[in-house]
């Protein structure tokens, strides 16, 4: 064991702010959940000539790096390097949050893109479903697990990183072991979706 893992673990846990902090885990997740349900009926207008067409690459762009991130935080730990690890989860972090902000600020003012509307109508008739019966499905199936995935993680997302925060190292680890493969999933999943649907921009 190396001596910066010794350490981080002699540290003494902080339970009375891991409280503190959970609670506001499970405000932050309501809240973004409401959003990521408001954003799907509610479409606010932008300014005439403003266009927020260069969010769908970033928001691949901001996952690509958070799941690069992930896989250096778990090379990172597992050498032992504690800082090093610690710095590559707030990278991912700080990744996440900002694809969120601009994810929920791109859905509330642009209609929705949908797969196989080769004619860019917003409609993806019968002809354009035929035309892409192979891989609609496989798009939907990583849509729909992306969506679904990354609702549920979101706060043990949270959980895992406030229990590292916190020194609960113990509780750190056991949540870490199965939220950890959930983020990386919907970090790698994300940009893929999006260089599926990319040619039915416009």
């Amino acid at each position: 064991m190396s001596n910066e893992r010794k350490l981080w673990l002699s540290q003494a846990p902080n339970e009375a702010l891991s409280k503190k902090l959970g609670i506001g885990a499970w405000i932050l997740t309501a809240a973004v959940l409401i959003l990521v349900g408001l954003m799907r009926v509610v479409k606010i207008p932008l300014p005439e000539g403003v266009s927020l067409s260069i969010l769908p690459p970033l928001h691949a762009s901001l996952n690509a790096l958070a799941a690069v991130a992930l896989v250096m935080a778990l090379i990172t730990v597992k050498q032992g390097k504690i800082a090093a690890h610690r710095a590559f989860v707030m990278t991912a972090m700080v990744l996440s949050i900002l694809f969120l902000l601009s994810y929920v600020a791109y859905h509330f003012t642009s209609t929705e893109v949908k797969y196989g509307d080769i004619n860019f109508d917003g409609i993806v008739d019968p002809s354009e479903q035929a035309a892409v019966a192979g891989s609609r499905p496989i798009y939907l199936v990583l849509l729909l697990s992306h969506i679904f995935l990354a609702g549920v993680s979101l706060p043990f997302i949270l959980f895992t990183f406030i229990a590292g925060w916190t020194n609960r190292f113990q509780a750190h680890r056991r949540l870490a072991k199965w939220v950890y493969p959930l983020w990386l999933y919907v970090a790698v999943t994300g940009p893929i979706c999006y260089w599926m649907l990319r040619p039915y921009y416009g």
